[in-house]
């Protein structure tokens, strides 16, 4: 599979908690990737599986839908994405559930911002 360029990938963001939508999406904008970002979890999926994103970065802890309920819808309509985890509390059974259902990182948030790019790094170039 051919390596993501982060200037035509999509990297979509999910989030209730509005500051860090905007903390998230600056860190990312900052090194050239292409971002959009949603708090709504249906807007999301709605858009998400018309345009097929490679990259989801998903909160944990949402109203109406969890990021693990997400997750899942996210995989049926768009299977190629590759979801990130991005959440408030580290809680073991939440990130084993979230990794085997195919996560590629799960990060608690606050965590090193180098740390947080190399994991979309590594996502982008990640086969399937």
């Amino acid at each position: 599979m051919i390596a993501l360029n982060k200037e035509t990938a999509a990297v979509y963001l999910l989030d209730d908690d509005p500051s860090i939508l905007k903390a998230t999406r600056r860190l990312l904008d900052s090194v050239g990737w292409n971002v959009q970002a949603f708090s709504d979890p249906i807007a999301f999926l709605e858009h998400a599986a018309i345009h097929c994103p490679e990259l989801a970065v998903i909160d944990i802890a949402m109203p109406d839908m969890n990021g693990l309920e997400v997750q899942t819808q996210l995989h049926r309509v768009s299977p190629s994405t590759r979801v990130i985890v991005l959440t408030a509390k580290e809680d073991p059974s939440v990130r084993r559930m979230a990794m085997n259902a195919g996560a590629c990182a799960f990060f608690i948030k606050g965590v090193e911002s180098g740390e947080f790019l190399a994991g979309i790094k590594a996502a982008a170039d990640s086969s399937n």
